[in-house]
């Protein structure tokens, strides 16, 4: 089978935006003018193509990344919606990963809100070139050019306008394109009739002043062009298309365009606009990884080169399985074919290959370079490990997950659901890299982390929807942390003598504060063999273990050096599970000489609140521990920034709603971590103290 599409002619792109932008009805009109839906899905309704978890549909809001792949004028684009909904960041970014490019959507009322700014930041991290589409320009306070004044602000982005809109609210009735200096009116409710016309007089002198800046920031992009401005010589349409795209592509300017999805306008335009400016494959720096040996090895999109592709997100579905979307990089990929997973150094056979269009489905029989597909029967494969060509094995860059900072007790509610629950969670933990689940040891719990209530919430409906599994939840708990805060060296000794063979095992470890998120590091300076070195491995292991337990109230010891100085050793008595031992005992040793301390997570939040409220809210937000950190006025509302600890966040969202008569809302993500104040922290303890 040939290729369709030429890797020139593919895009991979994300569509982004804050929680209720209209980026899923954008999807959906995308789908809809690209026909592969032939009934627009209404959000609202509950229809939505994209949402197709029941959940989604329920809540309107959009948890998974949905793939899928549509074709307009002779090019394939493959879309993956992403979440809106800051508890779902990782989605956010294991997309971000594998796209080439992505669309910005804003709200052309609300402009650049919190999670918009976070998605953005990290596109930055990630490097991806963006187009902006201000959606919703039927709104009533609807302002295009304030959400473009808006990014360049709040985003530092180098925003440029390339259309204008004809009206705003009601009166939205068509969009002129600066570049072609076209008109494009739209005749009917479906956006299928649209009259190109010449630009409406009262519109001459705006068009004018946009198309000189416009011109201005793309010559900047190109010497020659630069020279041909000075000169006043005039720039064709192709000379700033092409300047526009380079520029987008070395992510130095962003493009801003207009619509409102809702009604039907500016989605054509859109995709023409991902056609134009956004690249391709071929167009984005190859991607890096390393070979086994761990020299640096680059893999580039062509279908002559070695196969490679990323696992980016698996996800259980009720017909076929276990299904892993992955992100070809290079080489072809037939089904039936065997592949190395390179990351666990196992071999994998894919079973079949699925194209997908949200959660319906196309068998293929080959993927090419470029593309983004999901595979059948992959077994060891998880997100983020790299499947190759056996003979070429590479491993490519991973992902980076962040940890989750609030945790449940969960219970079955009866026998069958306890054994239905360990297979729901395998499923659900294998699908979501940041949800954790373990078992409690004193209490035989079974505790889940994740990332915020909502993240917690729609696993539980999930495991009670797709698995049928009842539970009862426990309250929501602050993953809170310890560490140390000075060095110090101790000394771990197990030794028990009763007769006959007994145990023993000494070790001298000194213990080192780290600087905050490094991890904890283990090593060992024994010399002269003190130590055997086949005692070294348990006494570190005896130690890392004791970490996930800490030392003064249960919770993770997290930021700290252990190494291992000296120690001794008996001929007959000594065994790895003594050395164990003594590892554990020189950490809890460690208690009284390390200055332990107990570290909560702190969340950047970012309350909106109409004027009147602004007093009382701040009032709130200081009486949780919160620091007020600034304070902007945008759209008629105050919004005010403030880092708060998450153990006073819970049951916010119900206190300010109560507070501001609905009117205010708030958005959080995780800051930092940071010392918890002595008199909060001895009540920590001897709570979890008494719970032992």
């Amino acid at each position: 089978m040939a290729r369709e599409f030429s890797l020139k002619n593919t895009r991979n792109i994300g569509i982004m935006a804050h929680i209720d932008a209209g980026k899923t009805t954008t999807t959906e009109r995308i789908l809809f003018y690209t026909g592969r839906t032939h009934k627009i899905g209404e959000v609202h309704e509950g229809a939505a193509t994209m949402d197709w978890m029941e959940q989604e549909q329920e809540r309107g809001i959009t948890i998974t990344s949905a793939a899928t792949t549509a074709a307009w004028k002779g090019h394939r684009v493959n879309i993956i919606d992403t979440p809106g909904h800051v508890d779902f960041t990782v989605e956010v970014e294991r997309s971000l990963r594998v796209l080439d490019g992505a669309v910005g959507v804003f709200s052309a009322k609300e402009g650049v809100e919190p999670q918009s700014e976070t998605v953005w930041r990290q596109a930055d991290r990630y490097g991806v070139p963006r187009i902006a589409y201000v959606n919703k320009m039927d709104i009533i306070g609807a302002d295009y050019l304030n959400v473009v004044k808006d990014m360049r602000e709040r985003l530092q982005a180098n925003a440029v306008a390339i259309q204008l809109p004809i009206g705003a609210e009601n009166d939205f009735i068509g969009i002129i394109d600066l570049i072609e200096q076209k008109a494009h009116m739209y005749k009917d409710d479906l956006g299928r009739d649209i009259e190109v016309t010449d630009i409406p007089s009262e519109f001459l002198d705006q068009v004018e002043e946009l198309r000189n800046e416009l011109i201005e920031k793309v010559a900047e992009l190109d010497e020659d062009l630069t020279m041909k401005y000075l000169e006043g010589e005039e720039i064709t349409i192709d000379e700033i298309k092409a300047a526009l795209r380079k520029g987008v592509v070395d992510v130095k300017i962003f493009p801003v365009i207009c619509g409102s999805s809702y009604r039907n306008k500016g989605v054509q335009l859109m995709l023409d606009a991902v056609i134009d400016f956004l690249p391709a494959p071929i167009d984005v720096p190859s991607i890096k990884g390393h070979l086994e040996d761990g020299t640096e090895a680059e893999r580039h999109s062509s279908d002559e080169e070695p196969f490679s592709a990323l696992a980016f997100k698996i996800m259980t579905d009720p017909y076929v399985g276990k299904l892993t979307f992955f992100r070809v990089y290079s080489g072809i990929l037939e089904s039936g074919s065997y592949v190395l997973n390179a990351t666990k150094g196992k071999r994998e056979r894919i079973g079949r290959i699925l194209q997908m269009h949200a959660n319906s489905r196309q068998e293929i029989s080959i993927v090419y370079s470029g593309d983004i597909a999901a595979a059948v029967g992959l077994k060891d494969t998880g997100t983020g490990d790299t499947l190759c060509d056996e003979k070429n094995p590479v491993i490519l860059e991973s992902m980076n997950f962040p940890d989750p900072v609030i945790e449940i007790a969960v219970e079955p509610k009866t026998k069958a659901d306890q054994d239905k629950m360990g297979v729901a969670l395998g499923k659900l933990t294998e699908e979501d890299p940041t949800l954790r689940a373990h078992t409690d040891e004193e209490t035989g719990q079974t505790i889940l982390a994740g990332m915020g209530e909502l993240h917690l919430d729609i696993i539980i409906d999930r495991m009670r929807r797709e698995f049928k599994v009842e539970t009862n939840v426990g309250k929501p708990q602050v993953a809170y942390r310890e560490t140390f805060r000075a060095p110090a060296r101790v000394e771990g000794k197990f030794v028990r003598q009763s007769g006959g063979r007994g145990q023993y095992g000494h070790v001298w470890v000194e213990f080192e504060p780290l600087e905050a998120g490094t991890g904890s590091q283990f090593e060992s300076k024994v010399v002269g063999g003190s130590v055997p070195r086949e005692y070294i491995a348990p006494a570190l292991a005896g130690i890392e273990e004791q970490m996930k337990n800490g030392v003064i109230a249960g919770f993770p010891l997290v930021d700290v050096k252990a190494t291992i100085v000296d120690g001794s050793y008996h001929d007959v008595d000594s065994n790895e599970m003594a050395f164990k031992i003594a590892g554990s005992m020189a950490l809890k040793a460690a208690k009284d000489k390390c200055k332990p301390v107990l570290l909560e997570p702190i969340m950047k939040v970012e309350v909106t609140v109409p004027e009147e409220y602004m007093g009382d809210v701040m009032g709130m937000l200081n009486s949780r521990r919160g620091r007020i950190e600034g304070m902007d006025s945008r759209a008629g509302a105050q919004i005010i920034r403030a880092k708060v600890p998450l153990s006073e966040m819970f049951g916010y969202s119900t206190t300010l709603r109560s507070g501001t008569q609905g009117r205010g809302v708030f958005s959080m993500e995780l800051s930092h971590y940071e010392e918890v104040p002595k008199s909060i922290a001895d009540e920590i303890v001897s709570k979890n103290k008494g719970a032992e």
